[in-house]
This record gives C-alpha cells, sequence and structure tokens, in this order.
C-alpha cells in the first residue's frame, strides 16, 4: 500500500489545511497508478496521478463505468446509486450518456454563453462597487461566490431574490464532511429535497409559461422520443446548480489567494490587462476546483503497471494530475501567469474539467465568468493582502476555501 505522508486520498482530513502539494508529488513518483487503503469505508482503490492513464480511463466508458456505483468519489448504498443517482448525467454511461447530454449541450453552446458576457460584465460591476471603497472584505462569500451564483441561477430561471437560499442549500448539499458548513448528512438530504420541490416548482411554471433557458431546454428535450421526466430534471437541476455555483467560486478563490501570494505576478497582470485571460488557464491548472472523481472497473485490465479486476474503484485525481512534472516540466510545481506564453497548449494539458464522454459540459461558461471576473478584480482591488487565516473547507471532492478576510488599498 502507500508509503505517503497520508494514508487516504479519501480523507476529508487530508485537504481539510489545504491542498498537500508535496505529497501529491511523493505519490507520483511512485507510479501512475497507486493502490490505496480507506480505512473509512474498508473498500480500498487505485489512485490514479499520471496524465495518460486518467486520459484512458476517461476516454474507455465500457472499461471504467460512471453508473455501476456512480462518479463520485464516496461510498454510498446501492439502492441510493440505482434509484436517486443514476438520474444525473454525471452517473451516466453511454448510450444513455451521449443522448441526455445532448439536450442539456443546447443550453451551454459557445454562442448562446458569449451572449452571456454583457450581463456577467455588469453583475461583476457591481459586484466590486460593493466592497471597493471599504479597503476589506470577506472575499469568498462577497466576492467569488457572487457571479458564478447569480449566472447559474438566472440560466436555470431562479429569481435573484432566492439567491441566499440557494447559496446555503448548495453549502449545506456539498460539505457535510465540514461540521462548519453542515451539521449532519441528513441537514445535506433535506437541502437536496428542498432543490427538488423548487425544480418541480420551476417545472410547473414552464408548463404555463414556457422559458427559454437551461430549465426549458432540459425540460422541452426528449430521450429516444420521450420526454425528460420531472425526477430526472430535478436531480439535474440539483447537478448544474452545484457544478455551476461551487466549481467556480473555488477557482475564483484559489486565483485571488494564488495572486496575493506572488504579488510580482499579480503585478505583471496589473500592467498587462491583456494577459490576465491567458492566465486563467494557470489558475485552473494549479486549484482544480473538483479534486477527484470516480469510476469502477468493468473486467481484468492492466493500467499503469497495475492490474485491475471487475469492481474495482478507481479513482482519478485531477490535481494530483494537473502538476504532473511528465507533462508541465519540472516545475510544474510552481505558479506562474505565463505558463501559456510558454506552453501554447496549455489549455489542452490541463485536466480540470475532466477528459472524454464526461469532459465539463459548462467549461466555455466556467471560463467566461472567471475572465470576466479577473478583468474586473485585478485592477479595482489594488495591492490586496490577507487579513487573518485562510479557512479551507474539510472536503476531498471540492477543493473550496470557506472565509479569505483581505484588504486592499481604496483608490481616491
Amino acid at each position: 500500500m502507500s508509503q505517503c505522508p497520508f494514508s487516504n486520498l479519501l480523507n476529508p482530513d487530508t485537504y481539510a489545511q489545504g491542498m498537500p502539494y508535496q505529497a501529491l508529488k511523493n505519490m507520483r513518483q511512485q507510479g501512475p497508478v497507486v493502490k490505496m487503503d480507506d480505512p473509512i469505508t474498508g473498500v480500498p482503490y487505485w489512485a490514479v496521478v499520471g496524465q495518460q492513464e486518467l486520459d484512458f480511463v476517461s476516454k474507455n466508458p465500457a472499461l471504467f463505468s460512471s453508473a455501476k456505483r456512480t462518479a463520485f468519489p464516496m461510498e454510498m448504498p446501492q439502492d441510493e446509486v440505482d434509484f436517486i443517482h443514476s438520474h444525473t448525467i454525471i452517473n451516466m454511461d453511454p448510450p444513455r450518456h451521449q443522448k441526455v447530454r445532448r439536450i442539456v449541450r443546447e443550453a451551454f453552446t459557445p454562442k448562446r454563453v458569449n451572449s452571456y458576457e454583457p450581463a456577467f460584465r455588469a453583475h461583476a460591476k457591481e459586484i466590486l462597487d460593493k466592497v471597493v471603497k471599504r479597503g476589506e472584505c470577506e472575499f469568498v462569500e462577497e466576492v467569488a461566490a457572487e457571479l458564478p451564483l447569480v449566472a447559474i441561477l438566472e440560466l436555470l430561471g431562479v429569481p435573484l431574490a432566492d439567491r441566499k437560499q440557494f447559496f446555503d442549500w448548495t453549502n449545506t448539499m456539498m460539505f457535510a464532511d465540514d461540521p462548519d458548513m453542515s451539521t449532519s448528512i441528513e441537514d445535506g438530504q433535506i437541502a437536496a429535497g428542498e432543490c427538488i420541490n423548487y425544480a418541480l416548482t420551476l417545472a410547473a411554471q414552464h408548463r404555463k409559461t414556457p422559458m427559454n433557458n437551461i430549465t426549458g431546454a432540459l425540460l422541452d428535450g426528449d430521450v429516444d422520443g420521450e420526454a425528460i421526466s420531472e425526477e430526472d430534471f430535478a436531480w439535474m437541476f440539483i447537478l448544474i446548480l452545484v457544478g455551476g455555483n461551487e466549481s467556480t467560486r473555488t477557482v475564483i478563490s484559489h486565483g485571488m489567494r494564488l495572486l496575493m501570494e506572488h504579488p510580482d505576478q499579480l503585478d505583471y497582470l496589473v500592467q498587462n490587462p491583456s494577459k490576465i485571460a491567458p492566465a486563467i488557464d494557470e489558475i485552473l491548472r494549479y486549484n482544480t476546483a473538483f479534486i477527484q472523481m470516480r469510476r469502477t472497473a468493468t473486467e481484468d485490465i492492466e493500467l499503469g503497471g497495475q492490474q485491475l479486476c471487475p469492481g474495482d474503484k478507481v479513482i482519478l485525481h485531477y490535481h494530483a494530475v494537473n502538476h504532473s512534472e511528465d507533462v508541465f516540466g519540472d516545475d510544474a510545481m510552481a505558479f506562474d501567469v505565463r505558463r501559456s506564453e510558454r506552453m501554447p497548449k496549455l489549455s489542452q494539458q490541463i485536466r480540470s474539467f475532466g477528459i472524454g464522454q464526461h469532459f465539463c459540459i459548462g467549461s466555455h461558461l466556467a471560463r467566461l465568468e472567471l475572465q470576466v471576473m479577473f478583468e474586473e478584480i485585478i485592477p479595482r482591488l489594488r495591492n490586496p493582502r490577507l487579513q487573518g487565516e485562510i479557512s479551507y473547507i474539510r472536503s476531498y471532492f471540492v477543493n473550496g476555501i470557506k472565509n479569505m478576510p483581505i484588504s486592499f488599498d481604496i483608490n481616491t
């Protein structure tokens, strides 16, 4: 078994103080696929930390299933897998996956997403207007969380008046392992139930007054001539809500942290605003929002020099792969906003959005939000610095920050 400083990639305590960069490097040095124990659940797993191997697993769903035990890394009862999680696209295999994805894809085409840019820009300016004259803010909730939540709620047809309720629901659902974010697993289930009821109310509204948004696209779509069931829609609603909110919030938060930790690089972007957009790839690479996903082996197969058996649990560790020295060079552990100037194909090498059939369908939306936010943040929050400790989310799934109080110069 692994001889890493930590023994389990699926222990939330592993990430409670931030990403264990050096320990993950030590793991990569053991090989691209490492056998691990999970004393918490008793289910051992293979950790995939090599890019070539991660790509092979991701591109071969017949060999590595998302549906058998879901794509989520946590363990759950099989009846929950069959009757709840099977309704979400992330937990589907071909051919059903492609048919459902086709419906969702129409709401995320580059042309449609690009049309949101003026509205996103206006929201971003309003967000900064609220804090810039104070000289300080709690960056995560007051800045990083705002645009992703506003954007995804608008695209789903949720009134902004309900924004705070959805902020609380998504936190409760996603971070049940963190005592500061949720009191129990049951609370997470209750929050999911509230979201489902809300989604069903939206579905009823759409039948009376059709909506031209993601909700409308899902409800009007069909798979093999049959409309998406309301149950399928409700779970898809939750997945899109969480995926479109938590992930981008996380990347914005870590991006700001990294820029504060590297003031010379922040100054480079202040002086060269045209370089902000290409710097987004390095921010995405360095602190991936979703740490890891799961697949289940369906037959005997060799992977990265290891022999896997049917039913074996396979964990795709995107963060470890995004720091691979084999791909990004000897300075892979360093943060460098100019990396894309040296690596023109950087966007194709990062695995922050996955790869293969489950490549994040909202990646274009996320990139637009990140670009707009940093283009507004960097020139306006001048000389930012940390005002207290960063509080990380205790989770092995989402690489999030709970609190990050900052101060900055007030422009007169």
